[in-house]
């Protein structure tokens, strides 16, 4: 097992190994380059990174071998934000406190922005050298099944039609375990592939505890849509009612909403029993990120 890191130090390593990825392109493109690193280093919590490299190193192995997986998780993570903020999507303006990446760039090239991440998340994924052939081969499939239309992607499109759906917590639910909790899990579970040495049990409390803590993390996101202010989230606050979304706030209030959220950090921590002492730092983030402010 690689020594213990906390979440500052995982978070350099990961910003470290992104520079590297972006390499440069010498046929005229590199404006595109430009584009990409524009909003893939532009700050964040880096929870699906970090994730990956714990549950690596949770699961018995060295971190540092699982990431370019972390990298990868981060890459589509930041194609789906570009994505999500173009005009005939959310429409946002701002990310993370800076112009979003199509009103630096302009619509056209944020667009190949996203895509052009997303391609470069699997062409580092594959390069993770110390990963067993069949351990790699299962955490690529995993990457691209819950990136795609049976999870990320697929969570968009129900969350697109929900605009003209009757609301209910039913429907939330599915779109939100797609939309935010499959990249989640895709995380965790890289990290348990990347050790080499996860068992059927770790793999299972991988997903229970990444379930759990997807769902309270959009619950978290719902209230402080409501609760908090855009100099603290660094994006527009009150979207969400202003454009008519089905949230948990709108359906259940925010008391109710702050419980559930409680409940299922409980039974993320809960789900880390058979990782003894070595699930402590997975439990502390579960912890913070129910109660982060932004």
């Amino acid at each position: 097992m690689s020594e213990k890191y906390d979440v500052p130090k995982y978070i350099e390593l990961i910003n470290s190994k992104l520079s590297e990825m972006l390499y440069s392109v010498n046929d005229g493109q590199d404006y595109i380059i430009k584009a990409m690193d524009y909003s893939l280093s532009n700050g964040g919590k880096r929870i699906r990174p970090v994730l990956t490299l714990e549950f690596c190193r949770a699961c018995g192995g060295n971190a540092e071998d699982a990431l370019n997986l972390a990298c990868s998780i981060e890459m589509i993570h930041t194609y789906s934000l570009i994505h999500d903020d173009l005009p005939c999507m959310d429409n946002d303006d701002f990310r993370r406190g800076k112009p979003s990446c199509h009103k630096a760039y302009g619509e056209e090239y944020a667009l190949l922005a996203g895509d052009g991440l997303l391609t470069l998340a699997f062409e580092t994924a594959l390069k993770s050298e110390n990963v067993k052939q069949e351990n790699l081969i299962k955490a690529v499939k995993t990457l691209a099944n819950l990136a795609g239309v049976a999870g990320m992607v697929g969570g968009q499109v129900l969350d697109l039609q929900s605009e003209n759906c009757e609301p209910s917590l039913e429907k939330l639910q599915t779109i939100d375990r797609l939309k935010t909790g499959a990249l989640i899990k895709a995380a965790a579970l890289l990290g348990c592939y990347a050790s080499n040495r996860a068992d059927e049990k770790m793999l299972a409390a991988a997903e229970k505890y990444s379930e759990c803590i997807g769902s309270a993390f959009q619950i978290v996101d719902d209230i402080l849509d409501v609760t908090s202010t855009s100099e603290v989230l660094g994006k527009p606050v009150g979207s969400d009612e202003k454009n008519n979304k089905m949230t948990y706030v709108s359906l259940m209030g925010i008391e109710n909403s702050e419980k559930e959220a409680q409940r299922l950090t409980d039974e993320a921590v809960n789900a880390l029993e058979c990782f003894g002492s070595d699930g402590e730092l997975l439990k502390e983030l579960a912890l913070s990120l129910a109660k982060r402010k932004n």
